[in-house]
């Protein structure tokens, strides 16, 4: 029986035990198993991952949607403040400029008055003579002009202030209109950044999302600002009600001490033309009265000389008596009781033409000094005249005043006596007649 030999070949490479081949598999058994903990692990941490960055993720944007709504409703809460403050603001400029436009509109009726006022008084200085005076009515038309001047000065200052307060409404009013709408901008940007979500179309990478923008400022900057803008609209609209009062006082008052003026100058002008009136009726009499003692100085002039005439007569009657009586001759010439006689009455007529004489000068001294004097009054006349119809025509360039909207108004003086008598209860006492 053969036998078979079997040659065996081995590698040439180190064999190693079985303890070391159980080692082995027992190595690779552990890492396996390891290397499944820690990819059962790194699954668990990657869910537990996935779950807390989404949940993290979730929860910011529900902040941020939370803090971009409640940005929104500060926004609109401090932007309906100041609209408000804008509409008031705005209110305020109208009122304000309606009461400066009053006012101007005043101002320029001032003009006309202060125009007639100066022809009146360059009127009332065409009067002549002694009529020249400084009466009260050039006193009170004088106090009128210095009214009206008075009146453009303060009218024209405070018209000065409520423009200035009016650049500074309308410089407030563009600095809250500027901040109503950066807010309205600010306010749709935040809605359309609120309405964005991850499946947004325009949604992208930027390059530098967290850097600071230019010009940009803190919260409390920005809240310091607004309260700012608030507060510097309160303090502007804080005095514009006095002004507008100011203003409304201002022409009330004006218009009142005008019209008191007005009326007191009138009241003066035709107190001083029934003055005039007096006077000249009074003067009109004394010539008719200069000029009836004028014809009787006349007569009694004519009168005297007549009777000086007479007188001579008698005179040249007893002296031609006398003369022919000393014709007498021898003791016939006696100085008897005629011849006496004679004599006295040749001396008594002789003292009675001295006094008809003199008495006739003082006639004729009399009549020049009546007609010298009758002369002056026609002269006054002519002046009082002349001064009546200039004061009659400044009264009727006054009726100019009373025409307008700021104008004296013209009241029915019998309707105001009727009222009076209806108050005091005076009908009554009123005859019926």
């Amino acid at each position: 029986m053969p036998f078979h030999a079997v040659v065996t070949m081995e590698k040439p490479l180190q064999h190693i035990s079985l303890a070391d081949w159980n080692a082995r598999v027992a190595r690779l058994r552990n890492v396996a198993d390891s290397r499944r903990a820690d990819a059962f692990a790194l699954r668990h941490s990657s869910r537990t991952l996935r779950n807390e960055t989404r949940i993290e993720g979730d929860w910011a944007n529900y902040e941020t949607n939370e803090a971009l709504t409640d940005r929104i409703a500060q926004l609109n809460s401090w932007r309906e403040v100041i609209s408000k403050t804008f509409e008031r603001i705005e209110l305020e400029i109208k009122s304000l400029q309606e009461e400066k436009a009053l006012t101007e509109r005043e101002l320029d009726a001032l003009t006309a008055p202060i125009s007639v006022i100066s022809e009146v008084l360059t009127m009332r200085d065409s009067r002549i003579g002694s009529e020249m005076t400084y009466d009260e009515p050039d006193k009170e038309i004088k106090n009128e002009l210095f009214v009206l001047e008075n009146n453009q000065r303060l009218l024209a200052d405070r018209c000065q202030k409520a423009w200035e307060k009016l650049t500074r409404l309308e410089e407030v009013r563009y600095k809250i209109g500027m901040e109503i709408e950066n807010k309205i901008e600010a306010v749709d940007l935040d809605n359309v950044q609120l309405a964005l979500d991850r499946n947004s179309a325009t949604l992208s990478y930027k390059p530098d999302p967290l850097r600071n923008p230019k010009n940009c400022c803190s919260y409390e900057a920005w809240l310091g600002h607004v309260k700012n803008m608030k507060q510097l609209a309160e303090n502007e609209l804080a005095d514009t009600s006095a002004i507008r009062e100011a203003l409304f006082v201002c022409r009330e008052k004006a218009r009142n001490m005008l019209q008191a003026q007005q009326e007191r100058a009138e009241h003066t002008i035709r107190k001083r033309i029934f003055e005039t009136q007096r006077a000249r009726n009074e003067l009109e009499w004394q010539q008719l009265k200069m000029k009836e003692e004028m014809e009787s100085a006349v007569c009694e002039i004519k009168t005297l000389e007549d009777a000086l005439r007479d007188k001579s007569d008698s005179l040249k009657l007893a002296e031609t008596r006398l003369e022919n009586r000393a014709q007498r001759s021898g003791m016939e010439l006696c100085l008897d009781h005629a011849h006496d006689l004679l004599c006295t009455e040749v001396e008594k007529l002789r003292e009675i033409r001295r006094s008809l004489k003199a008495k006739i000068d003082d006639a004729k001294a009399n009549f020049n000094l009546l007609s010298d004097h009758a002369q002056k009054i026609d002269v006054d006349l002519e002046n009082k005249q002349h001064s009546l119809m200039t004061d009659i025509r400044a009264l009727d360039l006054r009726l100019r005043l009373k025409g307008g909207e700021y104008g004296l108004k013209v009241t029915n003086p019998s309707a105001q006596t009727d009222r009076n008598i209806v108050l005091t209860r005076m009908e009554q006492e009123i005859p019926k007649s």
